[in-house]
């Protein structure tokens, strides 16, 4: 019972993302314009999967969070390579892991 509840706990998640396309589109505007009023660009991608690539100043340094669907109904940003960073219901956690994420590579040599 154990290995059929493995195999379909991300069918059922993958299904759930994307019939709540709109869910996570309406979290990376919300990431968006939190990371707008701290000095990045955003440009958002809503085509296949919504995604979010964030830009440092002067374009020295990119970011792509995305969001997809967690256990228990709720939802997390992530990295494409499946970091997670935070909840979505915190975008305000969320900036400052992605600004944090984008300073250490604009000043890796600081780190």
């Amino acid at each position: 019972m154990g290995a059929l509840i493995a195999w379909v706990e991300p069918v059922l998640l993958g299904l759930r993302a994307w019939w709540g396309r709109s869910a996570a589109i309406r979290h990376l505007d919300a990431l968006a314009t939190v990371l707008h009023a701290r000095g990045y660009r955003c440009v958002a991608r809503y085509r296949a999967r919504p995604r979010l690539a964030v830009i440092g100043p002067r374009d020295r340094a990119r970011a792509v969070v995305a969001v997809h669907a967690a256990p228990g109904g709720t939802w997390g940003y992530h990295e494409p390579s499946h970091h997670y960073l935070c909840p979505c219901g915190d975008a305000e956690g969320a900036a400052e892991l992605v600004d944090h994420i984008l300073k250490r590579r604009m000043f890796t040599a600081s780190w």
